[in-house]
């Protein structure tokens, strides 16, 4: 049975890639099969990937999720919006000084006012005085991950999209696919690899550290997913041709495998707590696009129940030999499953 300090380990903080590359298709990419670790690049991917497999991508597209603002009282808060719950309501996170009760409207971007309703959790739900899309859009800025150090700028609203990204409502970016350009995506195609996508909104919960040592008394932060007829059609021909599943990134992941847990996936839209550690045996997924995770974080847990604890120690302490670049702007790698159903 493993536990927190399992998985561990000490990234040199140079490492953390701050900006993205140039070009999206520029970064590298470490296969890992098993014990086999190969260096490449990451439009190597065309090559590694037969005809017929399907690559199943999240659509999300993130929100301008962050606002400041002030209390009546004139202290200042920043809150980030966490999930859309209606056209003009959200769950967020606070941060003030002292927080706010219910009933205390709030300026945020020196713009508009919000009514702070009932607190659910460690969130507080905030009424919007029109629709939330349009005020997020014209008013909020984006909510970079916490270890990039220098505030969104216009090339940071491009590069940390997708450039598939359609479906407004994650505060943080499914990072695999930021990697595919509509040039890769065109070579892909022309190699017969088709697509499916799926929708899973990523929370600001991604980038928490599990703070429990034994695994089994952790909380899971809930996403919301969909996954359509359309996308569950194409998984089963894909295993009925003897081809292979590929989720882009642990979100896409997530999606698939949390719809799976009948006896087959199965479409439709839910909240998600499956917290994949060691042990789990995957019902969908057989490999994985993914970028390198934080210690001590449910998506290295992930990954390592995917493609074997052992090779994940190994690929990760090669990673940091070789100076990949990690987190969000940083790296891939493409596992392979060693622990199916």
């Amino acid at each position: 049975m493993y536990s927190l300090s399992d998985f561990d380990f000490v990234l040199p903080p140079e490492l953390i890639a701050q900006t993205p590359l140039p070009e999206r298709s520029g970064s590298r990419l470490l296969e890992v099969a098993g014990a086999q670790l190969t260096d490449r690049h990451f439009g190597d991917i065309v090559s590694l990937l037969a005809p017929g497999d399907l690559l199943v991508f999240n659509d999300t597209r993130v929100l301008k999720a962050r606002f400041f603002g002030v209390k009546e009282t004139g202290g200042k808060i920043e809150a980030l919006v966490e999930r859309v719950l209606d056209t003009r309501t959200v769950h967020a996170q606070v941060r003030a000084s002292k927080s706010p009760p219910a009933g205390t409207r709030i300026r945020l971007a020196d713009a508009f006012d919000v009514t702070v309703g009932e607190r659910c959790g460690e969130f507080f739900t905030l009424h919007f005085p029109s629709d939330v899309f349009a005020l997020l859009e014209q008013y909020g800025s984006l909510p970079l991950p916490p270890y990039i150090e220098h505030e969104a700028d216009s090339f940071d609203e491009t590069r940390y999209q997708t450039v598939y990204a359609k479906t407004p409502g994650a505060v943080a970016a499914p990072t695999a696919g930021l990697h595919f350009d509509q040039a890769l995506l065109a070579a892909l195609a022309a190699r017969g690899v088709r697509h499916a996508f799926v929708t899973l909104h990523v929370g600001a919960g991604t980038f928490q550290p599990v703070r429990v040592e034994d695994l089994s008394q952790h909380n899971m932060h809930s996403e919301w997913y969909t996954i359509g007829q359309a996308t569950v059609d194409a998984v089963r021909a894909t295993k009925a041709a003897g081809a292979r599943v590929v989720a882009v990134g642990t979100t896409s992941m997530r999606a698939l495998e949390s719809a799976s847990q009948g006896a087959q996936l199965e479409a439709g839209s839910a909240d998600t707590r499956l917290f994949i550690t060691p042990g789990y045996r995957f019902r969908t997924v057989d490999r994985l696009v993914t970028n390198f995770h934080l210690p001590k974080s449910t998506l290295l847990m992930l990954v390592s129940a995917f493609a074997g604890y052992d090779n994940i120690r190994a690929a990760y302490a090669h990673a940091i030999a070789q100076h990949y670049r990690f987190f969000s702007y940083g790296d891939a790698m493409l596992l392979t499953c060693t622990n199916h159903a």
